[in-house]
């Protein structure tokens, strides 16, 4: 597994649209033609996680995850992207022990959804 770093490269799987949504994160797939490696990337707005230690941890927790996903994801690029926030009158500490599972469950729902390749 490679992390996605150029900017055109996430531009191009965030165009291809969302395959899958959980309460908080939506995943975007892009396949790859002719079939590459598998490449994931993370999208952890400071909209949505003020404090850099919830982002980081969010996308420590995506790569790690994304890293022992099933083989459905061969020959593509995914991008999970965080798209509304956790409440922080629920989460007081930007790295709670229940924030992160609760982050890592809904990651897990969301790599387990099944892919819709169009």
């Amino acid at each position: 597994m490679k992390k996605i770093t150029r900017r055109e490269d996430f531009d191009v799987v965030m165009s291809a649209g969302v395959l899958a949504t959980t309460a908080h994160f939506a995943l975007h797939a892009h396949i790859n033609n002719p079939p590459l490696p598998f490449r994931i990337g993370a999208v952890v707005p400071k909209r949505w996680a003020k404090r850099a230690t919830t982002r980081n941890s969010i996308k420590r927790q995506i790569y790690n995850l994304a890293g022992r996903g099933p083989q459905a994801f061969a020959n593509m690029d995914l991008v999970i992207r965080l798209r509304k926030t956790f409440p922080t009158n629920e989460y007081i500490s930007a790295t709670s022990r229940k924030l992160k599972t609760d982050v890592r469950m809904e990651l897990e729902q969301l790599l387990a959804k099944p892919i819709k390749h169009s």
